[in-house]
């Protein structure tokens, strides 16, 4: 694929067609392309028009093409507002019959925006997942992204260690991991599992790494914070003592 060929997403698409790619594929392939593309200067979001998702596609493996591409390239950007709404305006027959992958994307914007229907929506898609880390990795994200949902923190623990994830070797998640540590002050814990992810972490994947340093010492400072200012309970338990 050459990100500079603006005609890049209708040949993927024809590709997926000729491989008979399932929606898992699709996903695998797309998430990817999807952040390939947006890395290198030429995001899908310049390349095709919002109309081209929500508009019925005559062919199904170009519809779900354009919208893992495109549902995907909004992910990354955080524009969670515009990827609810893209969803909700496609037509009714097109969104009873979303793939397990687009409701999760449907999910992520939800959960993004700290909504609770975002954790129905996400058993839901936990429901028929399985163990597709792509999917599942789309909620992880959203759940790190959605500070005030009512057990977020927890919930994203849960899901960091369900399989495939069980083995404790994907930085993403460790990533995602670290930060919902950090959010429960297990602060020893975090730092315990972001040094985990840096020792894990493919080398030259600068993008990553950053995001794991910066991780790193948002644990470490509130670490510090904490004991330098214990909450009031813990210093007149420690009195009582």
């Amino acid at each position: 694929m050459n990100p500079s060929d603006p005609s890049w997403p209708a040949r993927l698409a024809a590709d997926l067609r000729e491989l008979d790619a399932d929606w898992r594929e699709s996903a695998e392939v797309c998430a990817h392309v999807a952040w390939a593309a947006r890395a290198d200067g030429h995001s899908v979001l310049g390349l095709l028009r919002p109309d081209q998702v929500t508009t019925a596609e005559a062919d199904p493996v170009t519809a779900r093409t354009y919208r893992h591409l495109y549902l995907n390239a909004l992910r990354y950007d955080f524009r969670c507002p515009t990827l609810q709404a893209l969803v909700e305006q496609l037509p009714p027959a097109t969104r009873s019959a979303l793939d397990v992958y687009s409701r999760a994307l449907y999910a992520f914007a939800l959960l993004g925006q700290s909504r609770p229907e975002g954790l129905e929506m996400m058993d839901e898609v936990l429901g028929e997942a399985g163990e597709h880390a792509s999917t599942l990795h789309v909620l992880l994200h959203g759940l790190w992204l959605g500070q005030h949902l009512d057990q977020g923190a927890e919930r994203l623990l849960a899901l960091s260690t369900r399989p495939p994830f069980d083995t404790g070797t994907d930085p993403i998640v460790l990533f995602r991991k670290a930060g919902a540590l950090r959010r429960l002050g297990r602060y020893d814990e975090g730092l315990a599992t972001v040094d985990r992810a840096l020792d894990v972490l493919p080398p030259g994947d600068i993008a990553v790494h950053a995001d794991l340093v910066r991780e790193r010492s948002l644990i470490a400072a509130a670490h510090d914070l904490h004991h330098q200012h214990p909450h009031p309970a813990q210093a007149i338990g420690g009195m009582a003592a």
